[in-house]
């Protein structure tokens, strides 16, 4: 009966984020009625209207999609509120400079403004609602969890952080007899596998397809290499190839023509901000404006990252310390320019420069590095590509998320490159700077919570 009923789950959202984007739409192609379309130079006929208004649908889907605003019961009902709020507001200003073009000069903008206040007060009750119904619907899924050599505590904590969701009720150790693991794992409705040998994996993971039980796996790293390859079908024997350099020349090339246009573009729009951001910093305590710091970028080539100075000038005194949220060595200004990111600006300059790139893995320090090889020897691997601003484990991790899951998502990232990711990924920035995430515990660790354990047996 759940699988018959998760099959219309898809449905369901989909028939709530069309009702949604009917309701915006429509409350657009009213507000365009009766302020604008009869304002222009040359006014549209009926096609025209119709085709500004599709337009508008078009921009708001695109705008959802990018920051997940459709993922109903996939996100918190405050990152659909947060992404939809930022969706509209992106649309409705895009909108509003191309009737202004439509119009040959700068329409009035009180219509659009009050457009965009409905518009939250439908989006804050939809959200409501459709969270509402879909829980009805939905309640959260009865897990057990299957470990290994560790409980996989980390993992479990952040599961049951979605309550929503999520409903833990069991766990059981690998090492348990096989049948006495099948048995309980039939009690429920679906299975999480972590930490655990291959080849026992696999074993559970065909007895999960085989019964069409949900299994959430948190993957190894070969997993992620693996999920990156192409399919190859030359012969009757599927292959998958895993090309494992990084970027191909033309997306290197696009990406640092990307890089420079943006870059600049950035440069010029953020400059007064970073004006005032350095005056800041120097009345604060007089010292200097700028730091810079020895980090690595693509094939391990050492460069120097600019930042705004958000610590005390002697913050290493005592050695390499990972800094933490409420780290006493940062200062009252670098405080606000840490929390919106503003302190990362200066790094514009190291993109313009060559060393780095809009969107990849955050460059770490050589010292760090070495100290996370000792621990994870994979750390090298996310140096196939420059290191970038922004990232995929900046806008899906929070704070203090583990080097090694930092590690994995910095990974998918590279084994699944495009340039539509790349897109997608500043556009979640912006939404992190507004919206910082909140932290699963109060300092970073520099050993991370769980590694992949080397098994014993070959994969089968």
């Amino acid at each position: 009966m759940t699988n018959k009923k998760d099959r219309y789950k898809r449905f369901i959202s989909f028939i709530s984020a069309v009702f949604l984007l009917c309701i915006l739409t429509g409350l657009f192609g009213a507000v365009w009625y009766a302020y604008y379309s009869e304002t222009i130079v040359l006014p549209f006929y009926r096609r025209g209207n119709w085709t500004l208004i599709g337009i508008y649908c078009i921009l708001i889907v695109l705008f959802f999609k990018s920051y997940g605003g459709l993922k109903l019961g996939y996100l918190k009902k405050t990152d659909i509120l947060y992404s939809q709020l930022i969706s509209m507001v992106c649309v409705n200003i895009v909108s509003y400079f191309m009737i202004s073009l439509i119009g040959r000069d700068f329409m009035a903008f009180l219509p659009m403004l009050y457009l965009t206040f409905t518009d939250f007060g439908v989006i804050s009750v939809w959200t409501v609602l459709s969270g509402k119904i879909y829980f009805l619907l939905y309640p959260p899924r009865k897990l057990i969890i299957l470990y290994g050599s560790r409980q996989a505590a980390s993992l479990v904590l952040k599961m049951s952080q979605r309550v929503d969701k999520y409903m833990i009720c069991e766990s059981i150790s690998v090492s348990e007899p096989p049948e006495k693991v099948k048995e309980l794992i039939l009690k429920y409705e679906g299975v999480i596998i972590c930490d655990i040998p291959a080849v026992q994996r696999n074993r559970y993971l065909k007895f999960c397809f085989e019964k069409s039980i949900r299994a959430y796996i948190a993957p190894k790293i070969s997993d992620i290499i693996i999920r990156g390859g192409d399919d190859i079908r030359l012969f009757d024997t599927p292959l998958l190839l895993c090309r494992n350099y990084g970027l191909t020349s033309e997306q290197q090339f696009l990406k640092r023509l990307f890089d420079i246009v943006f870059s600049v573009t950035a440069l010029v729009l953020l400059s007064p901000f970073m004006i005032v951001s350095a005056f800041a910093v120097k009345i604060c305590d007089g010292g200097k404006v700028l730091y810079k710091q020895k980090r690595l970028t693509i094939d391990g080539r050492e460069f120097y990252v600019y930042k705004f100075r958000s610590m005390v000038a002697d913050a290493e005194k005592n050695g390499i310390q990972l800094a933490s949220e409420n780290d006493d060595r940062i200062t009252p200004v670098g405080k606000i320019l840490r929390k919106f990111r503003i302190d990362e600006f200066p790094q514009l300059f190291n993109i313009l420069k060559g060393d780095m790139s809009v969107v990849g893995p955050r460059p770490e320090r050589p010292e760090l590095t070495e100290i996370y090889k000792q621990q994870m020897p994979e750390f090298g691997f996310r140096l196939k590509v420059k290191a970038g601003l922004t990232g995929y484990a900046q806008v899906t991790g929070v704070y203090d998320t583990s080097p090694y899951d930092k590690l994995k998502m910095d990974l998918m990232y590279i084994e699944n490159y495009s340039f539509r990711l790349d897109l997608q990924i500043i556009l979640m920035t912006i939404k992190t700077m507004l919206f910082p995430p909140k932290n699963n515990a109060d300092t970073q660790q520099i050993i991370p919570a769980e590694q992949d354990i080397p098994d014993k047996e070959n994969d089968i």
